[in-house]
């Protein structure tokens, strides 16, 4: 299994997910997950064996990629390494790590090649090519996704291509990935399995408060969690919370997560003057940001094109209502979630100041909610990712 990030070194949802899944199926298999990672060079590649993770052996890359990395982004990391083994640009180091991945699918006995998102495929083809096993590419977003509908990187597009011409079966982590595989990328949707994500449960505990004077104040608190651009349409949140604070001004609005719209997202919350009432939490994991779903009285999910969305399941979890944008693949697996268009700013606010302003719709949105999320389990997503395994290698 090729992937780009693993919990704890995570930085959006595309580790969460590959965590999640991975545990699950080394209940059932033993999994090795490839994993670029920016260490010191020992040999071409060196393997680490996480005990607590299970049946799961993570073997590591010397490499300067991670997830939602761009050609200016690896370009700043490449000037800050002087040594010849990266490659001279991104998709130079994409070929470099998918020449890599041939050597490594020969050193281990496996039975089906699996890959993550577009900077994993070249490397899925190639281990294809070394093995003459199955290849499964997951695509967790689309190069549509990432710029929001607004043009694509064509470098990126042609790779995607590459991936799903060549796999032998396509997983996608909704009906509205695989809608625009097959209406973007000319797939035919009998390639294209839908597996949802999920979220472990076990996972989540009780968590004493940290909010209290807030909330003892008389405060209302409204949260986003998540990476902060384009994609998750976080402008659209500070403008929804302009609007609910005309009317409702003892509401926080809590942001949680980084990237590369983060200043413009506080900037846009100066000029339109309520500064004062949004607060930046930095990227928060673990307790503290169960800490923070439990404490919130809604969660916000405004995203321009979302292909799953992992966090409304969390909140959910945690016993917090979610409103969430009818385009996203979560929308597809919650009934009982609270729903608008991400551009409609006055629905958006109608529907947060009703949840704050109800108690009986904020306790029948967790109520059901919660139930909901309960059926999407990691151990849901690995029963249809096995069985999909067998057909293949049958």
């Amino acid at each position: 299994m090729f992937g780009w990030e693993f919990p704890p070194h995570n930085s959006g949802g595309l580790g969460t997910a590959c965590f999640g899944l991975t545990r699950a199926l080394s209940r059932d298999a033993e999994v090795v997950f490839v994993l670029p990672k920016k260490v010191p060079i020992i040999s071409d590649f060196a393997k680490m064996v996480f005990a607590n993770i299970g049946n799961i052996k993570i073997k590591e890359i010397d490499s300067l990629l991670y997830p939602y990395i761009t050609g200016e982004s690896y370009g700043e990391e490449y000037q800050m390494h002087h040594d010849s083994v990266y490659g001279v640009s991104l998709m130079e180091e994409v070929k470099r790590y998918a020449r890599k991945a041939g050597a490594i699918a020969l050193s281990e006995n496996c039975d089906i090649i699996h890959a993550h998102d577009w900077l994993a495929y070249l490397a899925g083809i190639e281990a294809k090519k070394a093995t003459g096993k199955p290849l499964v590419v997951h695509v967790h977003a689309t190069e549509f996704d990432r710029t929001g509908g607004n043009g694509v990187n064509q470098q990126v597009y042609e790779i995607e291509c590459a991936g799903l011409a060549a796999a032998d079966a396509i997983v996608a982590v909704s009906q509205w990935t695989k809608d625009i595989l097959v209406s973007k990328y000319g797939v035919s949707p009998e390639k294209v399995t839908v597996v949802h994500n999920g979220i472990d449960f076990e996972d989540i505990k009780k968590l004493p408060s940290r909010l209290k004077e807030l909330k003892d104040a008389g405060n209302k608190i409204v949260i986003f969690v998540g990476r902060i651009t384009l994609q998750k349409g976080p402008d659209y949140f500070i403008r929804a919370a302009k609007r609910v604070l005309e009317y409702r001004p003892e509401t926080m609005f809590v942001v949680s997560g980084s990237g590369d719209m983060e200043y413009q997202m506080i900037r846009q919350a100066a000029s339109e003057g309520i500064s004062d009432k949004v607060f930046f939490a930095g990227f928060l994991r673990g307790d503290d940001l169960n800490a923070l779903y439990q404490e919130a009285d809604l969660y916000i999910m405004p995203s321009i094109s979302e292909p799953f969305g992992i966090t409304p399941l969390e909140s959910l979890a945690n016993g917090t209502p979610v409103l969430i944008s009818n385009q996203s693949g979560v929308s597809e697996v919650l009934n009982h979630a609270l729903k608008a268009d991400f551009w409609d700013i006055d629905d958006m606010a109608d529907k947060i100041i009703s949840t704050l302003d109800h108690p009986s719709l904020s306790e029948n949105l967790c109520k059901n909610g919660y139930q909901e999320a309960k059926k999407n389990s990691w151990s849901v997503a690995s029963s249809k990712c096995l069985k999909l395994y067998g057909k293949l290698c049958h």
